[in-house]
């Protein structure tokens, strides 16, 4: 039996860390205008939204992958949980997140860190994202063996510390 995932909570700037890949929410057209992937591109360099912009436009539900410019993790997971019509689709964000998380076996990833995502232009509230991404997490398994759940705001790290305490109680 594989070992657990290690998950962290940790509010601060997700471009800061020091892991294998950021995940981080984008749009269908894969712009990197807001939130997250804003200052990844602010702090890794315009050649990783170039990057991304390149393999889309992609579907809703879909995750790409790019290099990290100058940051010091590898790779930059983009990933589509809100789409254009900014409708909140539980369906869609579950499997935007599993995408992105799928990525991890084929690059070999054991450490990453994934961005609220789905809280977008108010989208989904930071206690419904949360809830959808500690159950994409838990269901990854192998290779992933530590996820950092990277929040900007204090009520974002409410949420996801909830939402994984939640978790941990009910898989005891």
């Amino acid at each position: 039996m594989a070992a657990p995932i290690e998950i962290d909570v940790w509010q601060g700037d997700i471009a800061e860390l020091e892991v294998d890949a950021l995940v981080v929410s984008a749009n269908e057209s894969l712009f990197m205008t807001t939130g997250p992937a804003a200052s990844v591109k602010r702090h890794g360099g315009e050649e990783i939204e170039r990057a991304a912009v390149e393999q889309g436009p992609i579907a809703a539900g879909s995750a790409v992958v790019t290099p990290a410019g100058s940051l010091a993790a590898g790779y930059v997971i983009h990933t589509v949980a809100v789409g254009h019509d900014r409708a909140a689709d539980a369906m869609r964000l579950q499997s935007a997140l599993r995408a992105a998380l799928a990525l991890a076996a084929p690059l070999q990833l054991r450490r990453i860190a994934v961005a609220l995502v789905g809280v977008e232009f108010g989208v989904f509230s930071a206690e419904e994202a949360a809830q959808q991404l500690v159950e994409a997490i838990a269901a990854a398994g192998a290779p992933l063996e530590s996820v950092v759940l990277a929040t900007a705001t204090p009520a974002e790290t409410r949420a996801v510390s909830a939402a994984l305490a939640a978790h941990r109680a009910t898989a005891r």
